[in-house]
């Protein structure tokens, strides 16, 4: 039985279901095309006819044929055919672009990532926010800075500060990481923390720790690891002394004699 949806179908073309399997058959072997599953109204003069998908790897599918009727005819015009999911359908999840996949550690030696011009997380340094919109005014207060010797072309912005922040705190340097939770001390009294500067100088510095996981890495100041400088090991945790060597002065001639 079709099963119309809700807005008014053109009669002619709802009951044209035998030429819409007719269409799908033509394209595809019998075996592929299941039963008739309903027809949803398109607008006037227009009707879709779904079919079950029955072809091996294609659960949830359906042929979806797609009928229109010009006025004043009585015959159906088939306007397309094809192969769409349903809702219970396996389908690729939707497409993410590249820079947004890509994870710390992807790029190989030789592969490039360009920034672009208009990345929220970079500022000019030279006018920190007041870049000028016009093309050649930007080249030309780029090749000033250059020539002054201002060094680095764009700098962070407060937003590329604080998204780096969030994103460190958030990850294995921060205080939340398991190694964190079960260290005796944080990393602001360690000896071994290196603060960074600038804006992020209270909240983060790099471990200088060679025997330490984190070594070399950004950690936040409450972070923390069994690695740090004033630990101390308790009494029954400290290694057995080793006892002095003994020396064997006994000669061959007084060992018989035992």
């Amino acid at each position: 039985m079709i099963a119309l949806a809700e807005s008014s179908p053109d009669a002619t073309l709802a009951a044209a279901s035998d030429l819409a399997r007719t269409v799908v058959l033509d394209l595809a072997d019998p075996g592929d095309v299941g039963q008739h599953l309903g027809a949803e109204s398109e607008g006037e003069p227009v009707l879709t006819h779904l079919f079950e998908c029955t072809r091996a790897g294609y659960v949830g599918w359906r042929w979806s044929v797609t009928l229109s009727r010009a006025e004043g005819s009585s015959e159906p015009t088939v306007n397309e055919v094809v192969l769409i999911p349903g809702a219970e359908a396996i389908v690729a999840p939707p497409w993410v672009p590249y820079k947004e996949r890509l994870q710390p550690g992807d790029l190989s030696p030789g592969d490039l990532l360009p920034v672009e011009d208009e990345d929220p997380r970079l500022v000019p340094t030279y006018s920190f926010g007041d870049d000028p919109l016009d093309a050649d005014a930007k080249a030309q207060v780029r090749q000033v800075a250059q020539d002054l010797g201002l060094g680095r072309v764009r700098t962070l912005s407060p937003e590329g500060i604080d998204m780096a922040a969030e994103r460190w705190y958030a990850g294995d340097g921060g205080p939340e990481a398991p190694l964190a939770k079960s260290a005796p001390e944080s990393c602001w009294s360690c000896g071994f923390l290196v603060r960074l500067s600038g804006h992020l100088a209270g909240t983060f510095g790099v471990c200088a720790n060679g025997n330490a996981n984190d070594d070399g890495r950004v950690v936040s100041v409450d972070h923390g690891c069994g690695a740090h400088s004033e630990v101390k090991l308790a009494r029954k945790q400290q290694p057995i002394p080793v006892p002095d060597h003994v020396f064997d002065t006994l000669t061959d001639d007084e060992l018989e004699t035992l």
